[in-house]
């Protein structure tokens, strides 16, 4: 299956449409069946205790989502996320990127089910896993 939108492309949409945080994120890759995501982790997404907060957790799991629905369906900036559910497993390393892993398990006409696996770059057991599903609005 080719991709309706790259790398490139994804990052280009989100500093269109998303200028506010497509600072945070940058594409690792986007291939038919997942999409890496990296939060370049900066003092603001820190929290006393010396980790990352949880809603830095949750942008790069709903944006990691969003870029993937995306790459599949194109540029559909309306599609909106209507479930999401995070579980914080460990303590990630403040000084360290977040990698966000997602695997799109069901991609229909009008809703996308998702999960996004996230890691301290670096290490193999996750952070955190989350379960999002998007709602796709209809073709014009």
């Amino acid at each position: 299956m080719t991709l309706a939108l790259d790398g490139p492309a994804l990052e280009s949409l989100m500093e269109e449409i998303f200028p506010q945080v497509s600072g945070d994120f940058t594409v690792v890759h986007a291939r038919a069946d997942s999409l890496c995501l990296r939060l370049k982790v900066e003092e603001r997404h820190l929290r006393p205790g010396g980790t990352v907060s949880g809603p830095s957790m949750f942008a790069l799991a709903d944006c990691a989502m969003y870029l993937a629905v995306l790459s599949r369906i194109g540029p559909v900036a309306l599609a909106v996320t209507t479930n999401c559910s995070i579980d914080f497993m460990r303590k990630p390393v403040a000084s360290t990127d977040l990698l966000g892993e997602c695997r799109l398990l069901k991609l229909g006409r009008s809703l996308a089910v998702g999960d996004v696996m996230i890691f301290s770059d670096g290490t193999t057991d996750p952070v955190a896993r989350a379960s999002l599903t998007y709602a796709i609005p209809p073709s014009r």
